[in-house]
């Protein structure tokens, strides 16, 4: 069975963000530990991690995934946005170990008037002061190339990787829209996309997958998320990547026991869409 959920609210805690996840069909889940464009979090105490635990070992739901705030920015020259980077993500780390999380998904950050070999070197030299043996691992979002941000190519990812020290507490999280946003073709030739990605990184980085859609063409930058095989029909717009393409992608064999995450928009029913969406992918 695969091991498939989507992103889900912790408004109500981790047992709320369980319960949501259970009522899609979900074996997994994705959340924010708090909201993803500030530095306001609740306490632990609020979150109702023991009672979410518990409900998710009754309903077998495990292996969740904890994403990351967008504020955080680990490539930027200036200081205070890149000291806010690396402690509130240690922070980050922190809190995910704390509701049983292995692993922190991270948009390794932008580097807009400085230069890509700076903010590698940012990325890398922050990195290297957070990770430890007993935190979560942070896996490095695939981007879609937009602006700055860091991460559009494997060739990136592996110069981050390949100057961590603690390597075991580093992976890659694949989002499907962001790879063929950024112009890499796996609808038709996904084997191979892999291929290059284990020849440039290595298939053992790989931990989480984002199952998207997009609403543009290969190559074009934009990262915009669409509804799996959504056609023009649809109010968010077309999807380029097709449902076809997204469900070969998620029963290849590389993401079997791994938690694969839906970030689809939601539409005035999330609940029936995720169900939909996850019962088609289970098929």
């Amino acid at each position: 069975m695969l091991k498939i959920g989507s992103h889900v609210s912790i408004a109500n805690g981790l047992l709320g963000a369980a319960q949501e996840a259970f009522s899609y069909g979900a074996n997994t889940f994705m959340i924010y530990t708090g909201a993803p464009q500030n530095t306001r979090r609740s306490p632990l105490e609020k979150l109702k991690i023991p009672q979410g635990q518990q409900f998710m070992a009754e309903h077998n739901i495990s292996d969740i995934v904890v994403h990351a705030p967008y504020i955080i920015n680990m490539a930027s020259f200036k200081e205070d946005t890149y000291n806010l980077a690396c402690t509130f993500l240690e922070t980050e780390l922190h809190r995910t170990k704390a509701i049983g999380s292995k692993y922190l998904v991270l948009h390794p950050g932008a580097f807009t008037t400085s230069t890509l070999e700076q903010g590698i070197e940012n990325i890398v030299n922050g990195l290297n002061k957070i990770l430890s043996p007993e935190l979560p691992i942070v896996c490095l979002e695939t981007m879609s190339g937009k602006g700055t941000e860091i991460g559009r190519n494997f060739e990136e990812l592996s110069q981050i990787i390949d100057g961590i020290d603690f390597k075991d507490k580093i992976g890659v999280c694949l989002d499907t829209c962001h790879l063929h946003d950024s112009g890499y073709d796996i609808v038709n030739e996904f084997d191979d996309v892999l291929s290059e990605f284990d020849s440039k990184i290595g298939l053992k980085y790989i931990k989480t997958l984002h199952i998207n859609g997009s609403l543009n063409k290969k190559g074009a930058k934009k990262d915009r998320h669409a509804n799996i095989g959504a056609d023009e029909t649809n109010p968010r717009g077309k999807d380029y990547i097709g449902k076809e393409a997204l469900y070969k992608i998620v029963h290849n064999d590389i993401f079997k026991n791994k938690p694969l995450i839906l970030e689809t928009p939601w539409l005035d029913d999330k609940s029936n869409l995720y169900k939909e969406e996850i019962t088609f992918l289970r098929s």
